[in-house]
């Protein structure tokens, strides 16, 4: 915007200063032009009141001398030859030949533009060599018409116009800078604010709700500022009521979970009791990291789950699957395990991972049929790491579906968020989550967690690098 406007002002203003400067640059040149002539007409009258008294050659010099234009070689008298009989003597003693024409200094104009000046008794202007030559037709005693002539040198009639038109290029040079100097201004007074205001949006997104935006600039931008911080405020209000009201909700898991404990505690002993009791112990641990979550108000600074806080996923996935592997003896399940044999860093936090983890491996038991196997596949590579779980079941026929957040799909008994965890924890990383067939037959769930926090831009990369880990693995 602020760029636009200091191109329209460029060029209206451009425009404007030519309109005016080139009529008033060739006005100048035509007002030098008239002064110079002026000027040689008022040279030429101050010879009439002597051709009028006398034609002698001695008196015509001295007048001619006499002016300044004369003494400097730019004037010339032409008075035409004696016809008239009777007048000899006295065309003698004016210093003429009888039948030759009298010329008082040097003669520029051609002789037929002498002739030309007495036939239409009056001025005329006469281009000659160097400049131009003023003839002034002036009527004597005898009634014959003598010319004057003045030369008019070519840097006389454009004396002064080369220093006007650079004072006019000078002024019209000043007008334009000035007029993008103040659009420049203009347009930094109307971007600052809109800028503030895509940068306060670009914070609000990435969760950073204390952004606010200054009200100031324009009017319609002021009102959008205005708007943006009441929408900036109702989402506070929102995200805590909803905090508010998560807790709530996950409180009041407190008084069964209560009873369970209890009712766990005299199961005895043996290893489906001890089972049980772990089970309500991690379930009450979720429900308290739930409700310190929720009442958390703080803006969030990285990703919404925590990504960035690491762990092992080693570590962590031994420890879930040594809980979901009891459960699978039980039920016949035979489950394989691999590439937790050493430390593996993640950018995400150990609860967010368990979590992930417990999604999938819940969903394998919840959505597969008792006796069907499957695994987990940890790999480890220079700029990300895979997690693969894999079953035997009857797979996804609809894989974008049963991503969809809410959405459980074919799954009976589903939420459709188990999944969504799983891509949130992945996306925050700049990883993604791919399903497709496992080498058992069912379904595998891919989650690549980028370690350099680049998103990837289309997947690709990420799934060509899964397929070769696979490959090895089978």
């Amino acid at each position: 915007m602020r760029w636009a406007l200091v191109r329209v002002s460029l060029a209206v203003t451009v425009m404007v200063v030519l309109a005016f400067a080139v009529p008033l640059g060739l006005v100048i040149k035509e007002m030098a032009k008239d002064r110079a002539f002026s000027n040689a007409e008022r040279w030429a009258a101050t010879i009439g009141p002597t051709l009028s008294i006398a034609t002698d050659r001695a008196s015509l010099e001295k007048a001619v001398m006499s002016t300044d234009v004369g003494s400097a070689g730019r004037m010339a008298v032409h008075i035409p030859a004696e016809d008239k009989a009777g007048k000899s003597d006295k065309t003698a003693e004016a210093g003429k030949v009888a039948g030759v024409p009298l010329e008082i200094g040097q003669r520029r104009a051609s002789q037929r533009d002498l002739e030309t000046t007495r036939r239409l008794g009056r001025a005329s202007i006469s281009e000659v060599p160097g400049g131009s030559a003023l003839l002034q037709p002036t009527a004597l005693a005898s009634g014959q018409i003598a010319v004057v002539e003045v030369f008019v040198p070519e840097e006389d009639v454009s004396n002064g116009v080369a220093t006007a038109w650079l004072v006019l290029a000078g002024v019209g040079v000043a007008l334009i800078v000035g007029s993008v100097a103040v659009a420049d201004r203009l347009g930094v007074r109307m971007v600052q604010p809109a800028r503030r205001l895509a940068g306060a949006a670009h914070d609000l997104g990435e969760g950073k709700l204390g952004a606010r935006v200054p009200e100031e600039g324009p009017t319609e931008l002021r009102s959008a500022a205005v708007a943006f911080n009441s929408m900036a405020d109702q989402v506070v209000q929102l995200l805590a009521n909803e905090r508010e009201l998560a807790a709530d909700l996950s409180h009041r898991l407190r008084t069964p979970l209560t009873v369970l404990r209890l009712n766990a505690a005299s199961l005895g002993e043996g290893p489906a009791a001890e089972q049980t009791r772990a089970a309500v112990q991690q379930l009450e641990r979720e429900v308290d990291t739930i409700i310190r979550t929720a009442r958390d108000q703080r803006p969030q600074t990285q990703g919404p789950l925590g990504a960035g806080t690491g762990c092992d996923a080693s570590e962590v996935v031994r420890e879930r699957m040594a809980f979901w592997s009891a459960l699978a003896e039980d039920e016949g399940r035979k489950v394989r395990l691999a590439g937790v044999d050493r430390p593996v860093r993640i950018p995400v936090g150990r609860p967010e991972l368990a979590a992930v983890l417990d999604a999938l491996l819940g969903n394998v038991f919840r959505h597969t049929p008792e006796g069907t196997a499957f695994s987990v596949d940890v790999h480890n590579g220079d700029d990300a790491v895979i997690v693969l779980v894999s079953d035997a079941g009857p797979g996804i026929t609809d894989p974008e579906a049963a991503m969809t957040r809410g959405n459980g799909g074919e799954r009976a008994g589903s939420t459709g968020l188990g999944l969504d965890i799983v891509r949130r924890v992945a996306e925050s990383t700049g990883g993604d989550v791919r399903i497709g067939h496992s080498v058992l037959g069912g379904t595998e769930v891919r989650i690549w967690i980028g370690l350099d926090g680049r998103r990837a831009t289309d997947g690709r990369h990420g799934h060509r690098l899964g397929r070769r880990k696979r490959g090895a693995y089978r």
